[in-house]
């Protein structure tokens, strides 16, 4: 058996892509089984990464992190052209007013992130790691050690992923709690509750679903939007700060496959039937697969110390960071706005771009009802992007 052994911890290429693999089919199989209705889904192959490196597994981390990049990348294009033909058109009527919801729950997470770091005396780069995590937002992370990587500060990078795996499991959790606990504070009754909102947007409802028919996937725009989103996500914006902010590799190819989408369409260059084709669809489950595979292998080897040096309050931190923004919004939402329950929690996973949320929604809305997933798909694509900025600008704030 020696060399199986060897080939567990030699660190080299087939280790790497065997970790990975094995972390993301049992990720994705764990994430099947649901406790009360509730499942972490495709979160669970960030632990199995985790749970791996901690084992003592060893991967090549250059080509880990190679790959980590590469399946974001994949990942939040592919979202790009799935939400971006109707984009433009869901700030329309409610949409505008769910983007400034959205807009105002990223601005309360970022003071209780602050806040917390103050009062606690944490370091602001490590809650910036917690605050990803917080808002289960992979890009922001990304973002967040692209940025302190470029600053020298490596060390940080590793801490930040921690702060993030740490935070992350109950974040999910917090979400749908955020949505069970709004049915009694607003005395909803869901058995009455409208299955349809005249205020909808076809097209906005039409893009937040996966088109159920086979649609051959043409390569060349996608890695044309790939290659102009690195060079956007490159372009440095000064802000005044030690070091100027940037897309980064998640928010470039995401601004480019928006605005890529809804213009080849309204164009004629391709049709909604490629954007929102089972092969998108898949480009975006095998990047999202590979990032937190990626993360969680990276991340595991000093999860077990982070926890034990006083890393569990994170969890705590996170949890706040999680519920207070979304359930102040979903309040006002409901009680001032009259938006529909089943819109409201669409609004609150995609407020903090969290795919298990919206899955939960779905569960709970009647057969047929797609008003969780035009909530989700309104707030998606600002929400992306103010998080990615926000992520950075607090470890900017910390140096």
């Amino acid at each position: 058996m020696n060399w199986f052994v060897t080939l567990l911890t030699n660190g080299g290429v087939g280790t790497t892509v065997l970790m990975l693999s094995v972390s993301i089919f049992a990720g994705l199989f764990l994430g099947k089984f649901k406790i009360k209705g509730i499942s972490l889904g495709i979160t669970w192959v960030l632990f199995v990464g985790i749970i791996l490196s901690a084992l003592g597994v060893s991967c090549n981390h250059d080509m880990l992190h190679i790959i980590k990049e590469f399946g974001l990348i994949l990942f939040v294009t592919a979202v790009g052209l799935q939400v971006g033909p109707g984009f433009f058109r869901s700030f329309k009527k409610g949409g505008l007013a769910m983007n400034l919801m959205a807009v105002v729950n990223v601005a309360l997470g970022v003071v209780i992130t602050v806040i917390i770091a103050k009062l606690s005396g944490e370091e602001l780069t490590d809650m910036a790691g917690v605050y990803t995590g917080a808002i289960t937002n992979t890009p922001g992370l990304s973002a967040a050690q692209q940025t302190v990587r470029d600053l020298g500060m490596d060390a940080a990078a590793d801490r930040l992923a921690n702060g993030y795996a740490v935070a992350y499991p109950l974040a999910v959790v917090g979400m749908i709690l955020t949505c069970i606990v709004l049915r009694p504070l607003c005395r909803i009754d869901i058995k009455n509750e409208p299955a349809s909102d005249e205020t909808v947007q076809p097209q906005a409802e039409k893009q937040a679903t996966t088109a159920a028919m086979r649609h051959k996937v043409n390569l060349i725009p996608i890695f044309v939007i790939i290659a102009i989103g690195i060079i956007l996500g490159s372009i440095p914006i000064p802000v005044g700060m030690s070091a100027p902010v940037k897309l980064g590799l998640a928010g470039g190819p995401l601004v480019a496959a928006l605005v890529g989408s809804w213009l080849g369409v309204k164009k004629g260059w391709f049709t909604t039937e490629f954007t929102d084709s089972h092969g998108v669809w898949m480009l975006r489950e095998v990047g999202i697969a590979l990032f937190l595979a990626g993360v969680g292998l990276g991340a595991g080897s000093s999860f077990v110390s982070t926890i034990q040096a006083g890393g569990y309050m994170w969890i705590i931190y996170g949890f706040i960071i999680t519920v207070i923004p979304p359930l102040l919004i979903g309040l006002f939402g409901r009680l001032v706005l009259k938006i529909n329950y089943y819109t409201l929690m669409g609004f609150i996973g995609g407020s903090h771009t969290d795919p298990p949320t919206l899955a939960f929604a779905n569960n709970i809305a009647p057969e047929g009802c797609k008003l969780p997933n035009t909530g989700y798909a309104t707030v998606y694509p600002l929400t992306m992007f103010l998080r990615i900025f926000t992520a950075q600008l607090l470890v900017l704030f910390a140096v």
